[in-house]
């Protein structure tokens, strides 16, 4: 418990809005999740599969675009988390801000390629790709500027 309160202790205090839109895009990752679930339901695609198959469902381009939606999200997942943690470090307000950019995007990208019509996801999905190459700026800043010490 000691070693969690120095640790905060070092950090700023914008740090804050950093851990905040980890805890927001964590809530849109479980809605994207339960939007899989009822897309199961609705499209009848039964667990394990991952994927429908249109040879045997009529309604498998459909389920696969929502299933699609949410598994890119879940492989850009890791590299958000990774960049938006070590850039606010450095930078918490730049970086608390391209999260919230990259997340409401990840809405967008998600409920787009959700249409059944997957170019929609780019609509307003694609600034998601600019939020992270900002963070990917900012953690690169932090790389530089801890070298130089």
């Amino acid at each position: 418990m000691a070693v969690a309160v120095a640790v905060v202790e070092l950090l700023p205090r914008e740090y804050g809005y950093v851990v905040l839109v980890l805890v927001l895009y964590a809530f849109l990752n479980i809605w994207m999740s339960l939007q899989v679930v009822r897309a199961r339901k609705k499209y009848n695609v039964q667990y394990p599969a991952l994927y429908a198959l249109e040879s045997e469902n009529k309604d498998a381009k459909l389920f696969n675009c929502v299933q699609r939606g949410h598994q890119n999200s879940l492989e850009m997942m890791p590299s958000f988390f990774a960049l938006l943690l070590l850039g606010g470090l450095q930078h918490p307000l730049i970086a608390a801000g391209l999260g919230v950019v990259y997340t409401v995007a990840r809405y967008f990208y998600f409920t787009g390629y959700a249409t059944g019509i997957p170019e929609k996801r780019l609509t307003i999905g694609r600034f998601n790709f600019l939020a992270v190459l900002g963070l990917i700026i900012c953690t690169g800043s932090l790389g530089i500027n801890l070298l130089k010490k």
